[in-house]
């Protein structure tokens, strides 16, 4: 009887967990669908086609598929090399390179975008260090430069992709091929390459699908350089007048459907091209002997990606934030710290967005984490139909290009239909947050869950326990790692969301994000570039806060 009562409840549970996921994020994206059809509240089956057929925003369309491509390729083009260098000579034993290599991914879009902005602009840094690089910045705004800073900010993605790929094939295979004769490059492209492919084509489509879903650099660079894309089109529609909700879900149904389509793309050639590398024999992956100046040219691409990716952007956002006048360059005489004191000075309008980004964050990771634990115990181990149903739905916002789940929560929570009034208020942020990073927390803790032995609970269940003081006094404990680190990420990315916070916020409102960014547009870099010191800072601190906490209860 007690079997079939756990049984029951559980049943329940997952029930629950559907119900709430299908309103969190099935019914939204499904009125995102809904509503393209109907442009002008009349139903047309080739609305959506129509809105694409339309010149200007057919162009849209190829400039968003035309940038992920390009995003790819430069990615590639970056990640190839850095992954080759760690797992084939000795670079790959410095473990804080590793770390390091994660920064630029961390790093905000726009914050980036802005950085290398400042840098490569008329007068900017580059001209006042070097002046005869006047002739060539001016060439840097155009598709060139977008993809360069995209591709700098996604190519440690891929990079630790096909790392991890190239460690499980081993050194046994190019030795084998050596054996027989065959150079290193014959090795490269007939060995290495094909066992790659589909890690690679994951990892490439990953990017691509990042990209395409991507709002930052494009609401920054891609604006000043007048080259629009999906996202930057379905923000405009949403939020300057006038407001068109038609065009905006047909564009946000077609990102979806495209971004829905390189996903499955991905698992078919995935599923293709996966080889079995690992056997009973085990694999190494040994450090190719590498001569000093081979190893100091590698060195030296390390360093140039590393200087490119992390150094250009937060040198410029650093020295922006400390100069008094922009005009009057790089000397001592022009730095001040009065913007801080501007931005933190009691009452003033950064430090209420610092603190309502904090505020945001902190509600957001908690109710995140809450819900996160409760759906990865009724996942488990995903052994039924509802709980695939529980773990798919919980994942879907990972999938989904953000700004198509923002417009979806917006005619959801603004339909006159809706008893509650949401809309427009402190908790539409949190719900957007939470809908946003869910997936987060639920992927952690499942994680934590996976590796927990069902014997520990099963010995409680011997020892007289019942079902809540098993779950308090057993499994919560060996959970926290997992829900710790859950929170972290949710707390860390919240402060820094952009598109959410710009097209959600009340009136009046700001954070941190939505603050640098109209600090930036307005012309008050400095302003703007303080309150990034200041947040990149905090989520610095919190990381290893937490990093620090986790480790302890190891």
């Amino acid at each position: 009887m007690l079997r079939f009562a756990n049984r029951l409840f559980h049943q329940k549970g997952v029930a629950l967990a559907i119900i709430l996921l299908l309103a969190a994020i099935g019914l939204p994206l499904f009125l995102v669908l809904l509503k393209s059809f109907f442009p002008d509240d009349h139903f047309d089956v080739w609305a959506p086609l129509n809105v694409i057929l339309d010149t200007d925003l057919r162009g849209v369309l190829f400039n968003s598929l035309w940038m992920g491509f390009w995003v790819v390729a430069g990615a590639t083009a970056l990640a190839f090399p850095m992954a080759f260098l760690s797992v084939k000579t000795s670079i790959g034993q410095k473990k804080w390179l590793d770390i390091i290599l994660i920064v630029p991914f961390m790093t905000p879009p726009y914050i980036g975008s802005m950085g290398w902005i400042l840098f490569m602009e008329k007068r900017g840094f580059l001209e006042q260090m070097v002046p005869a690089a006047q002739a060539v910045t001016p060439y840097f705004f155009s598709l060139f430069g977008m993809v360069a800073i995209m591709s700098l900010h996604l190519f440690p993605f891929l990079y630790l992709i096909l790392r991890n790929a190239l460690m499980r094939i081993g050194a046994g295979y190019e030795e084998a091929g050596a054996v027989h004769g065959a150079p290193f490059l014959y090795r490269l492209r007939r060995i290495v390459l094909p066992l790659l492919l589909g890690s690679y084509a994951m990892g490439a489509l990953l990017v691509f699908v990042k990209t395409i879903a991507e709002f930052g650099t494009p609401a920054t660079f891609g604006r000043k350089i007048g080259y629009y894309v999906l996202t930057t089109e379905i923000h405009r529609y949403t939020s300057s007048w006038p407001i068109d909700f038609g065009k905006a879900t047909a564009l946000s149904s077609v990102l979806l459907t495209t971004c829905l389509v390189f996903w499955y793309m991905q698992s078919v050639i995935t599923r293709r091209f996966q080889y079995q590398t690992l056997g009973g024999k085990g694999s190494r992956a040994a450090a190719r002997p590498t001569s000093r100046w081979r190893l100091a040219l590698a060195w030296g691409y390390v360093a140039v990606l590393l200087g490119l990716s992390i150094g250009v952007p937060y040198f410029s956002i650093i020295v922006a934030s400390f100069q008094k006048l922009r005009g009057d360059g790089l000397s001592w005489d022009n730095f001040t710290l009065s913007h801080y004191q501007t931005l933190l000075g009691f009452g003033s309008t950064g430090l209420e967005s610092l603190l309502n980004s904090l505020g945001l964050a902190l509600v957001s990771a908690t109710i995140a984490v809450l819900l996160g634990t409760f759906l990865a115990l009724k996942i488990g181990s995903a052994a039924t139909r509802p709980q695939r149903v529980v773990d798919l739905f919980s994942l879907l916002p990972n999938t989904v290009p953000g700004i198509v789940t923002v417009v979806g929560l917006i005619l959801l929570w603004n339909a006159p239909w809706m008893p509650i009034p949401l809309y427009n208020t402190y908790g539409m942020v949190v719900l957007t947050y939470v809908v946003f990073f869910l997936p987060y927390s639920v992927q952690y803790i499942k994680s934590s869950l996976s590796q927990i032995d069902q014997t520990l609970l099963q010995a409680g269940r011997v020892f007289g326990a019942g079902s809540w003081y098993t779950f308090r006094r057993i499994l919560l404990p060996l959970l926290v790692p997992g829900i710790l680190a859950g929170w972290m990420m949710t707390f860390t990315i919240s402060i820094r969301e952009l598109v959410a916070s710009l097209m959600i916020l009340p009136p009046s409102m700001q954070v941190s994000a939505t603050y640098i960014f109209s600090q930036f547009e307005q012309g008050d870099v400095s302003l703007g570039m303080a309150m990034a010191v200041v947040s990149v800072g905090l989520t610095t601190i919190v990381l290893a806060i937490m990093n620090y906490i986790n480790a302890d209860r190891k």
